[in-house]
């Protein structure tokens, strides 16, 4: 007989056992292994991190929950310190002592309270003293009501035949139903007075004690107001910029919001009394400092305050005309306030969203009540200021925040990837509208042509982006016709302006190899027609075509605008230019690479590639086909405001140009360098013929140079800011001797304007290397500017004074 080992089957040997045995290790498996464990493990990471979040989404709601007995008196002590701050500021200014001022602040705070209270209780007083003498009436009117509540209506059969057939259901005998249980009721004992007052004291010492740890609160975090700040940033972390930053904005937007509220409070409570006063309803004024307090309520607060004098009116008048009176006051007032006040002295005081104010209003009522309702909102401006500066709590900015979730770029190519050609439209002129609010009425060409170079080239580039990768066909073809027809329903919104002369030279815009290409030039073409120039789009790329056929409306242009999509279109260009100059071979051509890399504007990359010039932006291709284009059309390079004369007689009268203010002058562009870390900046006065230069690093300072040769003059002329990333790029400025002579590559500058809003001068900062402008900085750039400008009055009217 065989042994077990005999008659079973050999075991194929695993993995394992030759690891054991010391036999060499599969390397390509293991590296197979490690690639799987990694993939899986990219795999479960995305919902870890969710899992986690939400955990510490729940620890912190309960946390707020659970810890609000002490949270609310300190976010109420916040909110109060907010609103006395400044009042103590001032004291401290004045020489006071911070605790006398403090302590002063806070007993007047504290004495107007007590004073309020006493004249709101001693109105309530005398108003329940009167309220027996109107039983009368509020009788007579609730039988009126109840009269008009029985009369039969339409539906009065209906609902008696139902009510009669629901009785018969419930009274019909049941088999086996038991006999009805009697109701008993207990009822205890009457409650001693003392048991009385002990229910009342634990009714009243929780808001009692509520008030009294806030009111403690707030003493300490005005004494040490200063070492509570440093202790925050300290725990902010060890980038002190952001911490500042994040803190200045939140205390900004509460402070903001806070005074907005109580101006709106105030327009909305004095109409209110002095209406309810005129209509003849008792206590106006009372009524009208309850809608002012309770306006500080979020949506409950309104309501409240409108139910006590319209219930008065019920009681008081033995008709309804007070009634109707008080409650259309109440309306127009809410209608009024609703869309004209608060909008106009709101605007974007707290960044939030309606949708997120009513979020925030039910969230935190939820945790901590009533007290929390008055808080949702200073509280979520403070949520909003830690997403928009914490990379990691950044939803919190796009779930509360009332700027658009998406970039215009990315919201119309949503719509067209979605089809919805209207809606695309829609934005369109929504961005043009805003773009031309911002500069004038009568500039809709530039702003058409602003939004073709901000928001529908970057919209090519996104789109070029995600072609091959995440592009459907179906995606593809709803884009390339959407993006088609929005361009055609441009033209006929904003048809092109009339050529500047008869004979005037054609631009013909041509796309390189896709539709994205031609797409971008037909939007270059319109936005030049937009300009006065003679500009024809082919409707085929010129790669696609079998040979380039010259369009019958344009036999000889002067200049090609070639649109090219692609990261290194070299190759593409050269081959392109090559077959331009077969035929047109005196044309000049101008490339708009739009999405390309750092190699293709080299600086001798033009050179290269046989073209006049190499952009990435609709602007700078339109400056270049002016510059190419000003010897046949005579357009001049510097333009000249319309009542430029009566600017330069302001420049001459305003003092600017007197020499009492060259120290003025020197410690503005000394601090102008260091906050802009720029290597030069310059005061420049734009005079008739010349531009006078009294403080400035360059050449030209005292007499000045031609205004023709001077940067600054195109800010006066063009009456706004002027950021020109590159120079040498630049047609306008890039043969400028004198910017080649000191290096400057960079020149961002803005209006120096009078009391009566005309551009005298810019203040200008350079550079010796491009760089970009963030509108932050133009726009403290232009603080800058008023602030010299206002100096230069003051001293101006003292000198006329002594």
């Amino acid at each position: 007989m065989k042994r077990d080992s005999e008659t079973r089957p050999e075991r194929a040997p695993r993995d394992d056992d030759a690891t054991r045995a010391g036999a060499p290790f599969d390397g390509e498996h293991g590296r197979d292994g490690a690639l799987a464990a990694a993939a899986t493990l990219a795999s479960v990471v995305p919902g870890l991190r969710l899992l986690t979040g939400l955990a510490i989404a729940t620890i912190l709601i309960a946390a707020l929950y659970f810890g609000r007995s002490l949270l609310i008196p300190l976010a109420l002590a916040a909110l109060l310190g907010f609103l006395l701050d400044p009042p103590v500021r001032l004291l401290c200014r004045w020489g006071l002592p911070r605790t006398l001022s403090v302590f002063f602040v806070v007993l007047l705070a504290v004495g107007a309270l007590v004073g309020v209270g006493a004249y709101v209780t001693n109105q309530l007083t005398a108003l329940s003293g009167d309220l027996p003498t109107y039983q009368s009436t509020i009788r007579s009117k609730l039988h009126v009501l109840r009269e008009a509540a029985t009369r039969p209506g339409a539906w009065e059969g209906a609902l008696k035949t139902l009510q009669t057939v629901q009785k018969e259901i419930d009274t019909a005998p049941k088999a086996g139903q038991a006999a009805s249980v009697q109701r008993v009721e207990i009822v205890g004992p009457e409650s001693r007075p003392t048991r009385v007052v002990l229910d009342w004291l634990g009714r009243v010492s929780e808001p009692v004690a509520t008030a009294g740890i806030a009111l403690l609160f707030v003493i300490l975090m005005l004494m040490d107001r200063r070492d509570l700040r440093d202790r925050l940033l300290r725990l902010a972390g060890g980038d002190l910029h952001v911490a500042t930053d994040a803190m200045d904005e939140a205390s900004g937007r509460i402070g903001r919001y806070l005074r907005m509220q109580f101006l709106i409070n105030a327009c909305y409570a004095v109409p209110m009394g002095l209406g309810l006063w005129w209509i003849g309803v008792p206590a106006a004024a009372l009524w009208g400092f309850v809608a002012a307090v309770m306006r500080f309520v979020p949506y409950v607060g309104p309501i409240v305050s409108a139910v006590f004098p319209i219930a008065l009116a019920f009681a008081v008048s033995p008709d309804w005309g007070m009634v109707l009176w008080t409650i259309g006051l109440i309306v127009a007032l809410e209608v009024v306030c609703g869309n004209l006040v608060e909008p106009w002295l709101y605007g974007s005081s707290t960044g939030l969203s309606a949708m997120s104010i009513i979020v925030a209003a039910m969230f935190w009522t939820a945790l901590w009540g009533p007290l929390g309702l008055i808080l949702s909102t200073p509280l979520t401006v403070c949520l909003l200021v830690i997403g928009r500066y914490l990379p990691s709590l950044h939803f919190l900015e796009v779930l509360l925040g009332s700027a658009s979730a998406l970039a215009p770029p990315q919201r119309l190519y949503q719509r067209l990837l979605a089809g919805d050609v209207e809606e695309a439209l829609d934005l369109a002129d929504e961005v043009i509208a805003e773009r031309a609010s911002k500069n004038g009425a009568d500039t809709t060409a530039d702003a058409l042509a602003r939004f073709y170079g901000e928001v529908a080239v970057p919209m090519l580039r996104i789109a070029t982006a995600h072609h091959a990768d995440a592009a459907s066909a179906e995606h593809r073809l709803r884009l390339s016709t959407g993006a088609a027809e929005l361009v055609e329903e441009l033209r006929e919104q904003y048809p092109p302006l009339p050529v500047v002369q008869e004979e005037a030279a054609c631009v013909l815009c041509l796309g390189a190899r896709w539709e994205v290409d031609v797409l971008a030039a037909a939007m270059v073409a319109h936005a030049l027609e937009l300009r006065g120039r003679d500009a024809r789009a082919a409707t085929q790329a010129i790669l696609s075509a079998p040979a380039f056929d010259v369009p019958a409306d344009c036999p000889r242009p002067e200049v090609i605008c070639l649109s090219v999509f692609g990261t290194q279109p070299q190759a593409r260009v050269r081959l392109i230019v090559r077959r331009l100059r077969r035929r047109l071979p005196d044309v000049r051509v101008v490339v708009a690479a739009w999405n390309s890399s750092a190699a293709m504007f080299e600086e001798d990359m033009p050179r290269r590639l046989d073209v006049e010039a190499i952009v990435s932006d609709l602007g700078s291709l339109a400056l270049h086909v002016d510059h190419l284009l000003s010897d046949a059309d005579g357009i001049g390079a510097t333009p000249v405001p319309p009542d430029d004369a009566a600017r330069v007689e302001a420049l001459q009268r305003s003092g600017a140009l007197s020499p009492t203010h060259e120290a003025l002058y020197e410690e503005t562009i000394r601090r102008a360098t260091n906050a802009f870390d720029a290597k030069y900046a310059e005061i420049s006065w734009v005079d008739a013929e010349r531009v006078r230069k009294p403080a400035s690093a360059l050449a030209g300072a005292g007499d000045g140079v031609p205004r023709e040769s001077s940067v600054c003059a195109h800010v006066v002329g063009g009456d706004a800011d002027v950021v020109v990333a590159d120079l040498a790029r630049d047609p306008r400025f890039a043969g400028s001797a004198l910017l080649r002579e000191y290096g400057i590559r960079f020149y961002a500058g803005t209006p120096i304007r009078d009391r009566d809003g005309r551009a005298l001068g810019a203040l200008c900062i350079m550079d010796s290397a491009p760089r970009e402008m963030k509108p932050a900085e133009m726009e403290l750039l232009a603080e800058m500017a008023a602030e010299l400008m206002r100096r230069v009055h003051e001293r101006a009217t003292d000198a006329a004074a002594g």
